[in-house]
């Protein structure tokens, strides 16, 4: 008797295309020295929720349904008196997808999130780090399939950071056109 373990299209894609394209473009000698992808984290900051905490609740559940993850609230880590923030109050949420999840998400995301954009004539290729991880911004979180724009309250935005083992933004580049992120221009400078 045998177990069909799921395998997602993404992490396919990866290991069929991707690091044989990569090997040859960088001229890597084994598949270990092929940049990967090791979690996508999603943050997002909730306007307004030092005097509504419910904002935050509902920031929560959003990230839980967009990525499949239970998120959890986002921590002030002081006080601002200006801002009648205190130390330790819910300002926002975050989810860190891995593996699985991981590649789910990258892939809904190219496919049918990214399409939903407003005029969109590509992501910017200028969010690297140097490092090899690389920040998208989103405007609007009704790009999502799983928002229903008719519950929503307000709309917001959240920052997507894609880290990978890549040790410069040229390989980071290239593994995330690889798999299928839409870039703007197609040059990069290694910083």
């Amino acid at each position: 008797m045998s177990t069909i373990t799921y395998i997602p299209r993404m992490q396919t894609k990866y290991t069929e295309e991707v690091v044989p394209a990569l090997m040859k473009k960088f001229g890597y000698k084994t598949i270990m020295q092929c940049p990967k992808l090791l979690k996508i984290c999603l943050n997002q900051g909730v306007k307004g929720s030092v005097a509504d905490k419910k904002l935050i609740d509902i920031a929560v559940d959003e990230m839980s349904n967009i990525t499949g993850q239970k998120a959890i609230a986002t921590m002030s880590k002081k006080d601002i008196s200006n801002f009648k923030l205190r130390k330790n109050m819910p300002i926002g949420a975050k989810v860190t997808l891995r593996s699985k999840k991981m590649y789910e998400f990258l892939d809904r995301f190219v496919a049918v999130s990214l399409p939903r954009v407003r005029d969109f004539k590509g992501i910017n290729d200028k969010a690297f780090d140097g490092r090899g991880n690389y920040t998208v911004g989103i405007t609007e979180q009704i790009i999502f399939p799983e928002i229903d724009i008719d519950k929503l309250p307000r709309i917001s935005g959240m920052d997507i950071t894609f880290v990978t083992t890549a040790k410069t933004n040229e390989e980071a580049y290239e593994l995330l056109k690889e798999l299928g992120m839409p870039f703007k221009n197609l040059n990069v400078k290694n910083n």
